[in-house]
């Protein structure tokens, strides 16, 4: 009984090692090679191919090799009665940490704007807001968010958050569902999108919710490119609802050199990094839920498929 990797980005080989070395017991494939398929029981997948999981007829378990599962329950050629499961991580959600609050801090301290009058040889001081004047909004408080939401509590940022069902976070303000949807975005200055991409959050960063938020809020979103309708933002921002925009993901990968928001100037253009998922660290994660298939154990980060995290 294998495991398959499945990558496009070239890192296969790389994977492969790793997860060889930590368990030289195990057969480990890249996909692509000459290989008995039907001895894959289970699959690591990053964006991979569609239709590349209908190869392995004894596959049982499809495991991303990130926090989202989106690409994977997208696929039409998924194989029915496969468990999917995701890496939830310490380190990936502290490194979705660190970057936030880089992206909240330059923000409220203006650096995005000075970057763009270096360039244009312009010297204009703006005035700035400090942190206890600044109210962060998290929209998503799985363990990306409730990291992401901590930290900048504990920074002295004041933070609300929602999500689709209750959660409690020791000093932090959280709403859920529909019904606390449009009190939670009232408040905010700085909106942070973490949510799973679902049938239910596709596009929801929109025209209706920018307009709901306070005049001048500012965006980030680090969770995926299908979350955005992106002309609504261009037209919030022209339009000054949205002051600006920092965007680490994109309905296309890489994003198109013609894209408009490229010459957009409050608009922050990161190239999905917000969060990499370290090998060594999920390694054992991954390693453990092949040997909890293989004894017929409950998985760890086993996804739900009709809520699609």
């Amino acid at each position: 009984m294998a495991i398959v990797i499945i990558r496009q980005d070239g890192k296969s080989e790389e994977w492969r090692e790793s997860l060889q070395k930590a368990a030289p017991g195990i057969n480990i494939y890249v996909h692509g090679n000459e290989f008995p398929k039907e001895e894959v029981i289970m699959a690591l997948v990053w964006k991979h191919p569609v239709g590349s999981l209908s190869n392995y007829p004894r596959l049982q378990l499809v495991n991303s090799m990130g926090a989202g599962v989106d690409f994977i329950l997208d696929d039409p050629d998924l194989p029915p009665q496969v468990a999917v499961c995701r890496v939830v991580d310490p380190l990936l959600a502290e490194d979705m940490s660190e970057f936030v609050l880089s992206l909240v801090l330059g923000h409220i301290k203006n650096l995005n704007t000075y970057h763009g009058d270096h360039r244009r040889r312009w010297w204009q001081p703006l005035p700035y807001r400090r942190i206890k004047e600044t109210k962060v909004g998290i929209m998503g408080l799985g363990a990306l968010g409730a990291t992401v939401a901590r930290d900048l509590k504990d920074l002295g940022f004041a933070v609300s958050g929602w999500s689709r069902t209750k959660k409690n976070l020791p000093g932090i303000t959280t709403y859920e569902g529909p019904g606390g949807f449009q009190e939670f975005l009232g408040g905010v200055s700085v909106l942070v999108c973490l949510l799973p991409l679902t049938p239910e959050t596709q596009g929801i960063l929109n025209t209706e919710l920018f307009y709901a938020l306070p005049q001048g809020t500012y965006l980030i979103n680090v969770a995926r490119g299908g979350h955005l309708q992106e002309d609504d933002l261009l037209q919030a921002i022209d339009n000054g609802q949205i002051s600006g925009a920092s965007l680490d993901v994109f309905e296309r990968e890489p994003l198109p050199v013609n894209h408009a928001f490229w010459d957009n100037e409050n608009i922050l253009i990161t190239p999905h990094v917000a969060s990499v998922t370290d090998i060594d660290s999920v390694a054992s994660l991954l390693l453990e839920n092949y040997r909890r298939l293989k004894a017929g154990q409950d998985l760890r980060f086993e996804v739900s498929l009709s809520r699609g995290y």
